[in-house]
């Protein structure tokens, strides 16, 4: 059974949207990519990894865009295009103003669909997914029920959007306390997430050989926002895959320490087929998908579901 996927189509992208951020201390600078055809675009809110920016990850968000799905891709105040000091009083809060930004952008639709040539009455504001990588995961995450343990009272705070629908968490931490090193400890404070709430349907994809610096788990920590969350989620663990998960991240990015053109091919057809079902759009593909690996000779990976 193959995966039906439909004929790319071209793609218009429009960089920098400019959205004011009041308390933010930097306006929240916005790429917005999208087929030049088809109406009722299903809609794609991305969080980059930690240091990136909206220029990143071109192999999924150009896929995506020609592909039907109007990607969205802020850049966060952790960016190196942003530049922080060390020093900088924001730097605890990296993680809420992450999810600030991705609420701020549900907020200002209006203006973003406006600033896109051709985009007006195209959207289909109904159908959105929360997407990420890395850090970015917990971001998504966060929009679908994820939450942050405060390190002291050990709470969280329910910030889940119900605009959102769906998900995908690239490569995203596990678990905090006793799971993490010192380093990340000392550097990540806010890495102590609860998956009891993320009850969101939600594709996690890990790669078996991603050995973070942050864990003393290895990569099977990467699987904890899919066993240790409730209701409708999908696993796909990549066979041989490192944090940059074949190459998802950009062109010929240095940070890929794992370049597999197939195993990004793969991650762009299942991300896509899953979004499709997830979202309530057709269900064949994901089946497809599926069954598809399971009956390979030699697969790039499985997939499990609960």
């Amino acid at each position: 059974m193959e995966i039906k996927i439909n004929a790319p189509t071209p793609v218009v992208s429009v960089k920098p949207i400019v959205l004011s951020a009041p308390g933010r201390g930097e306006d929240l600078l916005v790429k917005v990519s999208a087929p030049t055809i088809g109406s009722e675009l299903p809609i794609i809110l991305f969080a980059h990894g930690f240091g990136s920016s909206l220029d990143g990850y071109g192999p999924l968000a150009d896929f995506w865009a020609a592909h039907g799905f109007v990607v969205i891709q802020p850049t966060h105040l952790d960016s190196r295009t942003v530049g922080l000091p060390q020093d900088d009083p924001r730097k605890p809060r990296l993680w809420r103003f992450r999810v600030e930004d991705m609420k701020r952008i549900l907020d200002q639709l209006d203006l973003i669909e406006s600033a896109v040539p051709g985009l007006s009455g195209r959207l289909d504001r109904s159908r959105i997914a929360a997407v990420g990588h890395s850090f970015g995961g917990q971001t998504a995450g966060n929009l679908l029920g994820l939450q942050v343990l405060d390190p002291e009272t050990k709470k969280g705070e329910d910030l889940s959007d119900s605009r959102v629908k769906a998900g995908v968490l690239l490569a995203t931490a596990g678990k905090g306390g006793a799971n993490l090193t010192p380093f990340a400890v000392e550097n990540f404070p806010f890495l102590n997430p609860s998956f009891a709430n993320m009850t969101k349907p939600t594709l996690v994809i890990v790669g078996d050989q991603d050995n973070s610096p942050l864990t003393v788990r290895g990569p099977e920590w990467m699987t904890d926002p899919y066993f240790l969350s409730p209701g409708d989620k999908s696993l796909l663990t990549l066979f041989g895959a490192e944090h940059s998960l074949g190459g998802i991240a950009g062109y010929e990015v240095k940070e890929t320490t794992d370049e597999n053109p197939e195993r990004v091919a793969l991650i762009q057809r299942v991300t896509w087929a899953y979004l499709r079902h997830a979202l309530d759009i057709e269900h064949d593909n994901w089946s497809a998908v599926q069954q598809t690996l399971s009956e390979s000779a030699n697969p790039l990976g499985r997939i499990e579901s609960k």
